[in-house]
């Protein structure tokens, strides 16, 4: 295996193991009043996490010989997102706050 295709492998291992809700998961989840509350604001009002959660569910309905650069290098962004934002989980009961949502919003769902 070429480098380039090793390295897409692992892109898509590693935004496979962060990405833990389906296509329609995600989407059901950004259609609520709480995707839309958390995560900081671009200048349209969406959040960052939000935008890439339509990105994700559309990632996710793409078939993996179809995706472009652009693609994997936004699944990179997603997984190290995730890994990042996991490694804070705030201590107790994470089931109703920010924090989960944001992560969802990213397509992982840590109560998973």
């Amino acid at each position: 295996m070429s480098g380039s295709e090793e390295d897409r492998r692992t892109t898509l291992d590693s935004f496979s193991e962060a990405v833990n809700m389906t296509a329609g998961e995600l989407e059901k989840w950004l259609g609520t009043d709480r995707s839309r509350e958390v995560g900081q604001k671009n200048g349209a009002g969406e959040s960052t996490g939000h935008a890439s959660g339509r990105r994700i569910v559309e990632l996710l309905r793409t078939r993996k010989n179809d995706l472009s650069d652009s693609d994997l290098a936004h699944m990179r962004k997603v997984t190290g997102y995730v890994r990042r934002h996991v490694a804070q989980r705030p201590e107790g009961d994470v089931s109703d706050t920010p924090w989960r949502y944001s992560l969802m919003n990213w397509g992982h769902d840590p109560e998973k």
